[in-house]
């Protein structure tokens, strides 16, 4: 009985210095100056193509790499959407030979036919500016989705997104 005491005591004991004992925590890695450098550039070169609002206080789509863009508007009142085709720059207006281009929308899952309505100064056929009423325009909210058209016999096709308080 005595050795079971003797086994039961030095094994707590055994237990208390293996347990008690104090650790380090293991150091933070401190990123080198070069990473953080590294860090500040790609955030500067995503923040140089990274698109705002629009000339007309838009969402912006990327057409074909940058060389077209697309800006989406919305007039909830009128549940109407005007979708405005702008050059590299996205923000001078950029006339297609299109009597219409398509938007889809997430959600609420909306598919548009937008019509040419050509903008002060351009030709009927020669149009920038593209228009469509739908029910689900009404709704208050962020819209995002894709807008798809062609351009001298090539496809484009954008993703938008709105922000709130950006537009």
């Amino acid at each position: 009985m005595k050795r079971w005491i003797s086994l039961v005591s030095l094994t707590g004991l055994l237990l208390l210095a293996v347990g008690c004992k104090e650790e380090t925590p293991a150091p933070v890695p401190v990123p080198a100056a070069g990473a953080a450098n590294a860090d500040a550039e790609m955030d500067a070169e995503h923040d140089e193509h990274a698109h705002g609002a629009g000339p007309h206080g838009g969402a912006i789509a990327d057409w074909g790499g940058g060389e077209y863009h697309a800006e989406f508007t919305v007039d909830h009142d009128a549940k109407e959407v005007t979708v405005y085709v702008l050059g590299s720059d996205a923000k001078t207006p950029a006339p297609i030979k299109a009597s219409s281009i398509a938007l889809s929308i997430n959600e609420p899952a909306t598919d548009l036919e937008l019509a040419a309505k050509p903008m002060e100064g351009e030709t009927a056929g020669n149009s920038s500016r593209f228009v469509g009423q739908h029910d689900t325009i009404g709704i208050v909210q962020e819209f995002a989705g894709t807008i798809s058209g062609e351009i001298n016999g090539t496809p484009y096709v954008g993703e938008f997104a709105e922000v709130a308080g950006e537009n």
